[in-house]
Formats: structure tokens, sequence, C-alpha cells
């Protein structure tokens, strides 16, 4: 019987025998003890499942792991220290000195950096695209050392709704992995994976904690893409010497073992078993605020769209936006909380009416039950040259809002009295 997103949201992931705790315990060892030395050289040379350092798993992380794979309906997941060691690790599986990788422009500012500056370091350079270049321009950018197309399933702070169809066609037809980070839907609201995504990533301090308690993050493999004898990934076909000649394609589970046994064994970006923990609890209720936080934008976005000092807004609720065939057709369920909007005049305009806001905080956060803003050009995306910033759609006057669960007849009041301010 398949399970509905809110059955899984509460069930998934972990499943108590007799006399043990009904949630998942917090594990907090480094390491387990074994008093079968076969069965802990066995572990070691992937030859069993298991624990034996939490640096590589831990129960705790493993029920989290177990969960978001299953409201993605992936294959495996890998909890690592945050969002930003997710991507990083993603790429480092995948990606060796000489190859490159195509993006979306329209992405989280630390992962832009990323791709574009560090690396290209490594000898991995990135390629840019913006969301609605057409699929040939994007097929342009593809050649025999592309090892994956990128993109966000809804674009932080720019709010631009992914266009599925058109990236995994492209894909498909080079035999490169498609990549999503479904940070801001969530499974609750989108499912990468039944659009033609192979791997799937998320900050799970965003949303799936849902409470701005618990920093992490998690890869899902899809198991939906054939490496074996693929000759756009040979790191795949190849011997890993380290695991006495291992080769990842002949595993059921080829990226989600690979991303684990070398690029975790070798970074220890590991998520704690506290954060698991935390992260656990906060997704028991992902499903019910994903449609909170959704009905409340709705209203909010619908309020600013009319408001006289502001001159734009990004939401896909709204029928004017152009990305609102696209929501209603991968997003139907709603777009989470988060929206961006220009307010007329400029940075200052912008700190003036943030400084007066009094539910909604100032904060270099998005994604929980409380409310909170931001001016992404001086603050997330600062790094970025003005050209980036117009790139990743992101304006001078920008301002995030990512709508809580708080009334929303609430949340428009204060709205209104900070704007009285500007």
């Amino acid at each position: 019987m398949k399970e509905h997103i809110e059955t899984l949201c509460v069930q998934a992931g972990y499943t108590p025998k007799t006399g043990e705790s009904r949630i998942p315990p917090i594990v907090q060892s480094t390491t387990f003890f074994y008093g079968d030395s076969q069965v802990m050289a066995d572990l070691f040379d992937l030859k069993r499942e298991g624990f034996f350092y939490s640096r590589l798993a831990n129960p705790t992380v493993d029920a989290l792991e177990k969960k978001v794979a299953a409201l993605e309906g992936g294959v495996c997941g890998i909890g690592c220290a945050s969002g930003m060691s997710a991507v990083l690790l993603t790429a480092m599986t995948l990606c060796e000195a000489g190859d490159n990788i195509v993006t979306a422009s329209e992405i989280y500012g630390g992962t832009f950096n990323l791709f574009s500056t560090t690396l290209p370091k490594f000898g991995i350079e990135a390629r840019f695209f913006d969301a609605d270049t057409p699929a040939e321009e994007i097929e342009a950018l593809i050649d025999e050392k592309t090892k994956f197309v990128f993109a966000e399933t809804i674009a932080n702070p720019a709010v631009i709704v992914l266009d599925f169809d058109k990236i995994a066609a492209v894909c498909k037809r080079h035999g490169v992995l498609f990549i999503v980070d479904n940070t801001l839907a969530t499974p609750a609201l989108c499912r990468p994976f039944e659009w033609g995504a192979n791997i799937v990533i998320h900050s799970t301090s965003k949303y799936m904690d849902g409470h701005a308690a618990a920093l992490g993050g998690m890869i899902v493999d899809g198991g939906n893409f054939t490496y074996k004898n693929n000759v756009r990934y040979p790191a795949f076909n190849t011997p890993d010497e380290s695991y006495h000649g291992l080769v990842y394609a002949d595993l059921p589970v080829a990226f989600g073992t690979k991303c684990r046994a070398q690029m975790m064994r070798d970074t220890g970006a590991v998520m704690s078993p506290q954060n698991a923990f935390l992260t656990l609890l906060g997704s028991d209720t992902l499903a019910l605020r994903m449609e909170r936080h959704s009905r409340n934008a709705e209203k909010v976005a619908a309020y600013l769209a009319s408001h006289p000092k502001i001159e734009w807004v990004r939401s896909a609720t709204l029928p004017t936006n152009k990305y609102y065939p696209l929501a209603q057709k991968y997003l139907p369920d709603g777009t989470g909380g988060m929206l961006s909007f220009g307010i007329r005049g400029d940075a200052k305009a912008c700190a003036r009416f943030m400084e007066h806001l009094r539910i909604a905080t100032q904060e270099t956060h998005v994604a929980d039950v409380r409310s909170c803003v931001l001016h992404p050009a001086s603050t997330t995306h600062r790094q970025l040259s003005d050209e980036q910033l117009r790139a990743a759609g992101i304006a001078p006057n920008l301002v995030r809002l990512s709508v809580g669960i708080e009334n929303a007849d609430d949340l428009i009041a204060d709205l209104s009295q900070a704007l009285d301010c500007v």
C-alpha cells in the first residue's frame, strides 16, 4: 500500500521493536561495539549494513535519512552537516578536475558562490543559464565533461518555479544527471523524482526542521539513473582501490554508496545525532505546516500586490505571475511560504521597512514557523557583483519574505504598519 505524504511524515524512517523507544532515540556516540571481528571487517568493506563510526553513519541520522528518502520516493538518504555541505558532497562525488556542471543562475547565493568561485579552484567549471533560457541554449552548454544540470524547485530568493519537463528532457537526451534542490518546496508540495530528477538535495535547516533549531542537509538518491558502462561517469565504473577494487556502478545504490563511502568518509561533513533528532521531530508536522505556510503566503502576496508602496511582487500564487502556470502544474497544493517583493525606493527604504516590523523579524534564515525578512543584496548575496545579482534575479529593492504559520491577518497588519513608515 502506497502511503500518503501526511502518514509518511509521521511514520516513515523508524520502526521500534518491542520495548524500544517509540520515537528515534538520540544515539550520542562516536563509535559502536562489536564482539565479532569479522562483522566489523565486513562493515569496513561495505559487505553488510551497520554502524561503526558516526563520521559515516549513526542510528539517529539513519532514521532521518530513511524518512526523507521515503518522503521523496528515493532509495537512500545521506544526512549532511548543512545544506551547503550536501551540495558540495554531491558535486565532489560526481566531478573531478576538468569536468563541468550546468546550473541555473537563479539559485541560493551560497550555492552560486560554491559553483562560481570555489569549484573552479578544484578545476570544475560552472556554466550558468537563465531559468527562462530555451532548451536548445541549455543543451549547447553540455559537453562530454558535463556531470550534472542543477536547479532549485523554487529559486531562493528569485521565487522562480522550475520547468521540470524542459530540464528533464534535456538531461535525458544527453544522459546527464538532473539534480534538484527541493528545500523550499519540500516533498509535501513537490516530489522532483516524479518529474525526472535523479538526485534531490535539501537544506533540512529550513522547512524540514521548521523551527530554526537544527542545522543540516540531506542528499537523496533517486536510484533512477544508469551508471553501469556509462562513459560520462568513468569514476563509477573504475575500481576503487580504497575499497579493494569495488566498482560502484555494480551496486544497487551506486551514487549513494559512493557519496557516503568516499566523500563522507574523507570530509566528515555528517549531520550530528542531536540535529537529526530535532529535525525528525520537526518533520512530523511538515505536511501540516506546508499547507499553512502556503495559504498564508497566498493571502500576503495578494495584499502586497495591491499596495501602492510595492513596485512588484514575486509569488507564483498570483495569476498574473509568469510562473503561475508552472506552479499549477508542479505545485498544485501550494508553493510554500517564500515570496519576494520590491519596495518603491532604494535599499534604505527596504531597511526602514524591515526595522519597523513587529512580528516578522530580520534574520539570515528562511522557511520556519516564524515569519522573517531579509534584504538579499546586502546580506546573503552581497558577495555577488551587480551583474551576478541581476543574473540571480535580485534587484536592489528586493525584500525576501518567509511567511510563517502565524495568523495571516496579523501578518498583513504588521506589513501595513511597517510600510506606513517607508
